[in-house]
């Protein structure tokens, strides 16, 4: 299993991840290490313990927003699929009266040619 070292709050720190993981470890560690700067320029040294729980806190509520946005995304697809659906049923029953209009038209046009026929003199 890889090891990468990862640097946060210029603290250096070991962790193991799946093969092929890790340059995106490193990213969510370099994107951590941002929150607890942030905090840091933000509050002072208020200890490493509480920046990692503000920042962890921090991380957490965008990840809450963003699934709520992703629930009304969800929802706003559904709605999208169901109307699809419904727009494809009423397609598919309005092709079916247009061929039955049209059969019953050509039928009728064949009647009506076959009387004209019958009805022709001939030479």
């Amino acid at each position: 299993m890889p090891q990468v070292t990862v640097t946060i709050d210029g603290k250096q720190y070991r962790m193991a991840c799946d093969e092929g993981q890790e340059e995106h470890l490193i990213g969510l560690a370099e994107r951590f290490d941002r929150y607890v700067s942030h905090l840091k320029e933000a509050f002072g040294e208020i200890g490493d313990q509480r920046l990692t729980v503000m920042a962890g806190i921090m991380v957490m509520d965008e990840l809450a927003e963003l699934q709520k946005r992703m629930k009304g995304m969800e929802s706003e697809v559904a709605t999208l699929r169901k109307t699809r659906d419904d727009a494809l049923v009423k397609a598919d029953k309005n092709d079916a009266a247009l061929t039955g209009a049209l059969g019953v038209l050509a039928e009728r046009m064949e009647q009506l040619a076959a009387k004209l026929a019958a009805g022709r003199p001939r030479a």
